[in-house]
């Protein structure tokens, strides 16, 4: 069962004409006959535009798909009709860092109107490849930094769009890690060696530790195989836990949930969709949220604004997430003050 206290976005779409009734419609028909040529004419004017959608995600995720149809529909309500007058070309990267290159090659060759990027994983070879074509990233977690941007205020270039990530969540994390599981003194950082934005969350999460009193060990991973690998070394010691961080395994997340779970290492994510898969808590954004609002940027864009105009926006909602019947299997009992606080608690 699941409780959640988590607010939902539902968007509610008007279809023209859809209410019509018959006898309303023969008398309408009547009346326009003259006007019916001018306005199939205008429709075969009206320009067809390309927008590019590059995940990091396989084609099959769930996930993947929310965050693609929450686009689609922000789109449909701003009257971007696929087909009509809107193609996408999606592709799916798989956590694949070479597809992810061909992929970029092979959007920019369709000369797209405009790319939306998902994740700091895609984007940074995109923008290696193009800057021209406007993109719209949304979930770039140091965009600054990266130097995807000069500055959230002014982006300055061909992109712009939301980010994921407070660099304080990471001291968050441990945090809850601690609650959750007192007798932890031993704590393993998932983080992806390619991505710089891991340097920043894992100094976050140094900068707590002492406090916490615990050791903290850095586990590199670039696919399934290194997280077997790592995890299965560092649970033969005791009184281990797992911090996995932004942009490090959502692509691998069934495998680290699974070793989780078999070496019994309470584990914290960043994002809900974690623990929904079986994960034991998370801490982060609304992962889906800012695909629905990229569509406001893509919209304008479209209309003739530029993205060196248009500021980079932060999360607006974040969520701690609790999995009850995970919790059980590992022998862990949830404090009730951190179940008060909890947006969602399967159990």
């Amino acid at each position: 069962m699941r409780r959640t206290r988590s607010s939902r976005y539902d968007t509610v779409f008007l279809s023209q004409g859809a209410d019509m009734r018959p006898r309303e419609f023969l008398g309408a028909l009547g009346g326009a006959a003259v006007a019916w040529p001018l306005a199939a004419r205008a429709q075969q004017a009206e320009r067809m535009r390309r927008i590019g959608v590059l995940l990091s995600l396989a084609a099959g995720d769930p996930e993947g798909q929310a965050r693609v149809e929450a686009f689609r529909q922000a789109l449909r309500h701003l009257g971007w009709i696929e087909d009509r007058n809107v193609r996408f070309d999606i592709c799916w990267g798989a956590g694949d860092v070479e597809l992810y290159r061909r992929y970029v090659a092979e959007l920019i060759a369709l000369s797209p109107d405009v790319i939306l990027a998902a994740a700091a994983s895609v984007l940074t070879p995109l923008l290696q490849a193009t800057r021209t074509i406007p993109v719209v990233f949304a979930q770039a977690t140091d965009p600054v930094g990266a130097g995807y941007v000069n500055s959230l205020a002014h982006p300055g270039g061909n992109a712009t769009g939301f980010t994921n990530f407070d660099f304080n969540l990471g001291g968050k994390w441990l945090e809850l890690l601690k609650e959750i599981s007192p007798g932890v003194t031993r704590v393993a950082i998932i983080r992806n060696p390619s991505s710089t934005i891991g340097v920043g969350q894992f100094a976050a999460i140094q900068a707590v530790a002492p406090s916490f009193r615990v050791d903290l060990l850095s586990l590199d991973v670039r696919n399934a195989g290194d997280i077997d690998r790592a995890l299965t070394a560092f649970a033969r010691e005791p009184s281990g836990g797992l911090i996995v961080l932004i942009g490090a395994a959502s692509a691998f997340r069934a495998p680290v949930i699974a070793l989780a779970a078999r070496h019994r290492l309470p584990a914290v994510y960043p994002f809900r969709y974690y623990v929904t898969e079986g994960g034991l808590l998370s801490y982060g954004p609304d992962t889906v949220d800012p695909f629905r609002r990229a569509a406001d940027y893509v919209d304008r864009i479209l209309k003739g604004e530029k993205p060196a105009d248009l500021p980079v926006q932060a999360p607006t909602k974040y969520e701690l997430a609790i999995n009850q019947k995970t919790a059980k299997a590992l022998g862990l009992t949830i404090p009730p003050s951190l179940l008060a606080r909890a947006d969602e608690v399967i159990e």
